[in-house]
């Protein structure tokens, strides 16, 4: 159900989170619409594809991408480099690569892309899947990310 699908999302991004970067997040109850327009946000995404299709995505404001990429390196990071777009992209495919068990209890019929990394002031980014988007917000101590997945067959 989507329920269980959710839930299962929430404990993987804990996960991955509180492990590979020390963090811990929170998560709220899910957008009822997605969230298209983002302003100093970094996105790091996985596309999905084999006997299910899909993109997973994770939208950081720039502070907390910082932070994420500090952790995860040992090493105070002040603005957004390639070790911020490597850091960012290494936890999509992490929380990719464990929600693709989901669907694929082996994982073998399902790939993952390499990741994609975008950063800007302003953009908006859409996907022309017409599979319902599933939107979780997370906080983490006064910041506040987005996971964003989409499936289908």
């Amino acid at each position: 159900t989507e329920e269980e699908v959710r839930k299962t999302i929430v404990d993987i991004t804990k996960g991955v989170f509180s492990t590979m970067v020390m963090l811990d997040v929170v998560d709220e109850p899910p957008l009822a619409e997605p969230v298209l327009n983002f302003h100093e946000t970094v996105t790091s995404m996985v596309g999905l594809a084999g006997s299910h299709s899909g993109i997973l995505a994770i939208h950081c404001p720039k502070k907390l991408a910082l932070q994420v990429t500090s952790n995860m390196l040992g090493m105070d990071v002040t603005e957004v480099d390639e070790d911020v777009n490597d850091a960012m992209g290494e936890i999509a495919n992490m929380v990719g690569g464990d929600v693709k068990h989901i669907f694929s209890p082996k994982g073998a019929d399902i790939s993952l892309s390499i990741p994609t990394v975008i950063y800007g002031n302003d953009y908006a980014l859409e996907s022309i899947s017409s599979a319902e988007s599933l939107v979780m917000p997370f906080t983490c101590g006064e910041e506040r990310f987005l996971l964003s997945f989409k499936i289908g067959k």
